[in-house]
């Protein structure tokens, strides 16, 4: 089961860093293109983008912070084996389910891993 672990950890910091370099991308593909865009807008229009640039940094900022850091913590606790990552993993598992299909699969898969760790410490303890 110490595989399935070291194996979820690696998944997670591998999509928590795929997650904070699509963000920058996506910062840097804003930042580039705002301009342009505020340049094509008529000055009536552009009120728009004084509630909309905040905004989208704050997606951003959100996306970073409940999404790519709970990852990337879990898959460190995950290869540090701390009694807390499994928990952690589980639940950023349970979100990534509704990021179909490749946050589907890693969260059942961590779902899996976390029934039979819970299953293996059931099975050795005394009774």
């Amino acid at each position: 089961m110490e595989s399935h672990k070291r194996i979820l950890g690696i998944i997670y910091i591998v999509t928590g860093i795929l997650l904070l370099m699509g963000m920058m991308i996506a910062s840097m593909f804003l930042s580039m293109m705002l301009p342009w865009v505020l340049d094509s807008v008529s000055a009536d229009d552009q009120w728009v983008f004084t509630w909309l640039i905040p905004f989208l940094r704050a997606v951003a900022i959100f996306v970073c912070i409940f999404i790519a850091l709970p990852s990337l913590l879990a898959g460190w606790g995950l290869l540090n084996q701390k009694s807390w990552a499994m928990l952690l993993a589980l639940v950023v598992g349970c979100l990534r389910l509704f990021s179909f299909p490749i946050g589907t699969a890693i969260g059942i898969y961590t779902i899996w891993v976390y029934v039979e760790d819970n299953r293996q410490k059931q099975n050795e303890r005394p009774i």
